[in-house]
């Protein structure tokens, strides 16, 4: 394998998050507090950001609790209702 094929090979692993948990993280939020989600699934703070994506195209997600409540954050990092859970956890 080349150099330039062995980069190509290390971005495209890099594309699709790393499956974190099969199943969501409940956690309670307070409201008006602002929580960043791990999109990448490096993170060893998860379901929240460590920076572990740095130098990767994953960024965290910003999620502002409205209330004060239990919320499922999606722990598979496939979820389209990211940052919460939709049960994509279930198809892998």
């Amino acid at each position: 394998m080349t150099a330039l094929n062995w980069v190509t090979v290390g971005v495209l692993c890099m594309d699709k998050p790393v499956v974190a948990s099969k199943t969501p993280y409940a956690v309670d939020v307070e409201a008006g507090k602002s929580y960043w989600w791990c999109s990448c699934g490096k993170s060893q703070k998860q379901p929240f950001c460590d920076g572990s994506h740095k130098g990767s195209t994953f960024t965290p997600t910003e999620y502002k609790a409205s209330s004060s409540s239990k919320v499922y954050f999606c722990g598979c990092k496939h979820s389209a209702k990211s940052p919460l859970c939709d049960g994509s956890h279930n198809k892998l």
